[in-house]
């Protein structure tokens, strides 16, 4: 490889990208072979195309090198002042050059990243109030969180089915959960699963007359949504129980035994559904809830037996790191994970531009930290894939 990209990448990362870019070239002449059946071909069609954004990426840095070392030797033999206005020309021409190997250096690199499996998925997101001295504090700051992700939803076109809303006193929320689907929306929202802080004073009681600030916490959950080709789950390793609703619906759901719960027995995993006045629409959606979370419990296991150093993910992502914190009295969101603040929480908490902001920021903060791990460490990590590569066995 040329000296530029030499300068950015490691020794490594070069010979992993060498062997990307010489398979490709490989699979190119074995498709020219007219022998091949149909099966073999198809496969080899899906890994060529996987491969291309990389071998250009790869071409175009090439070319631009050699045109920079063409425009350097120009300069060098330019003397006289006959040859200045040529020599600015050149030395534009050369910034220009180095402008486009930088653009294609980094376009090379994102093609590099390892990419997420399940981030086209939907999800089920979930939301859990904590507890504090005053619970109302985390149930109503859990209500404006579950408020905040469905107009999020709304403002990216995407389709919010409530699955459980168990409501709480003075407008407040226990416990919720939302199929989302639309485009890329793990991509968007697996940042957001962690523990959330709120500090506030209380709108009611004796601490709101006092003015007393607490500080509560909840919960949010982001499972991707696995289809059922994903996960199989035997019928006889349910329990199926059914019980009167408890939530809000009205009396005709409160009298009848339509809420649903399910328990998978060899892990424990549980869901239960009490939205809809038909048990058996319950019952369907407390299978998507089980689903969803045996399906992250299986992606949890097999991240343990390939854990790595890359951090595609930002922090650990785990369920129970604080993440971010709300606080009321000084009108400040702030992510802790790379020290982003928004000085207007009302705004904020509407769940449009500001949360898209934050949540692209998240995002480029996890490309750039799975780059570091690459020039640093060099070469794939043995987790994931280059972004839009499978391996080919043959």
């Amino acid at each position: 490889m040329h000296k530029f990209v030499r300068l950015s990448l490691g020794e490594s990362v070069q010979i992993h990208l060498h062997g990307l870019v010489a398979e490709y070239h490989h699979i190119t002449q074995r498709l020219e072979n007219g022998l091949l059946d149909d099966s073999e071909r198809r496969v080899l069609n899906r890994r060529h195309v996987e491969l291309l954004p990389l071998v250009s990426a790869f071409q175009n840095t090439e070319d631009a090198v050699k045109d920079l070392k063409e425009v350097e030797a120009l300069l060098q033999s330019g003397s006289g002042a006959e040859d200045e206005q040529m020599t600015e020309l050149l030395t534009e021409e050369q910034e220009q050059i180095e402008k486009r190997i930088d653009t294609f250096r980094n376009e090379l690199l994102q093609t590099l990243i390892p990419s997420d499996v399940h981030d086209t998925n939907d999800v089920i997101l979930e939301v859990v109030a904590g507890r504090t001295t005053g619970g109302d504090v985390c149930q109503q700051f859990t209500r404006e969180v579950f408020d905040m992700y469905q107009s999020f939803s709304s403002y990216k076109n995407w389709e919010f089915e409530v699955f459980n809303y168990t409501p709480a006193e003075y407008g407040g929320l226990h416990h919720a959960a939302a199929r989302i689907s639309g485009d890329a929306v793990y991509k968007h929202l697996k940042y957001e699963g962690g523990t959330h802080r709120v500090q506030r004073i209380p709108e009611f009681g004796l601490s709101s007359r006092m003015e007393r600030i607490h500080t509560g916490t909840m919960t949010v959950i982001v499972l991707p949504q696995p289809s059922k080709i994903d996960i199989i789950i035997d019928p006889k390793e349910l329990r199926i129980d059914t019980f009167r609703s408890s939530g809000a619906g009205g009396q005709s759901v409160n009298t009848t035994d339509s809420a649903v719960r399910i328990t998978h027995i060899p892990t424990g995993i549980t869901a239960e559904c009490q939205q809809s006045r038909s048990q058996l629409q319950n019952r369907d959606t407390a299978m998507r809830v089980l689903r969803a979370r045996m399906y992250q419990r299986m992606i949890d296991q097999e991240g343990d037996k390939r854990h790595t150093a890359r951090k595609l993910q930002v922090g650990t992502r785990s369920q129970s790191e604080r993440i971010r914190t709300y606080n009321f009295t000084q009108n400040r969101v702030t992510d802790h994970r790379m020290g982003y603040m928004s000085r207007d929480i009302k705004e904020f908490l509407r769940g449009e531009e500001a949360l898209d902001e934050l949540i692209a920021e998240l995002m480029t903060h996890a490309e750039r930290e799975a780059l570091l791990e690459l020039l640093e460490h060099g070469g794939p990590t043995g987790e994931g894939t280059p972004r839009g590569v499978q391996t080919l066995d043959s």
